[in-house]
């Protein structure tokens, strides 16, 4: 764990970002497995929450208040569909959402441009190699929708492998 994560210090600001296209299938897959992290788990009161869509540049603000930035997104790795994958230092340019964003700037752009503006978080993406990124929809394709759950849970494990505890909400009333 890098030095500003020492356990003297307060601990580290953590953003949690669903990126994505929602109105283009599984491009908004990012953005649903963010709002199931959250719906799913308990996580510590450093830990937030974002559904940041098509933000690009623009999320500039967020990414810069947080210590750890972890993308969730789509990403042409050239695996198959279902594939999960972790991505770091220059592989997040695989991350589909920032790329193809409106403001036509990747995620290692943003963070670079963070860095100049001040503060680069550390960063980690995770992304699904989709099934259907093409059709106009703003329904997740059902073998995306079945993925959440394991997605999700590959999400919890490795965050938690970084010292990021959550635990499953119980569903009894």
């Amino acid at each position: 764990m890098p030095a500003s994560f020492s356990p003297e210090k307060a601990p580290p600001r953590i953003l949690i970002m669903g990126v994505g296209n929602v109105l283009l299938c599984d491009e908004g897959f990012g953005v649903r497995a963010v709002a199931y992290l959250e719906e799913q788990y308990d996580w510590p009161d450093n830990v937030q929450f974002l559904a940041g869509e098509t933000g690009g540049i623009m999320l500039m603000p967020e990414i810069q208040s947080c210590d750890l930035l972890v993308v969730l997104d789509v990403v042409l790795g050239g695996e198959a569909p279902g594939t999960v994958y972790l991505l770091e230092n220059d592989d997040l340019r695989k991350s589909l959402s920032f790329r193809d964003s409106m403001h036509q700037t990747d995620l290692l752009d943003t963070l670079a441009t963070c860095e100049l503006a001040g503060h680069r978080p550390e960063a980690v993406a995770f992304g699904l190699q989709p099934f259907d990124y093409h059709s106009m929809t703003m329904n997740i394709s059902p073998q995306a929708e079945a993925m959440l759950p394991t997605f999700c849970r590959k999400v919890v494990e490795e965050l938690a492998r970084r010292g990021i505890c959550a635990t499953p909400r119980s569903r009894a009333c």
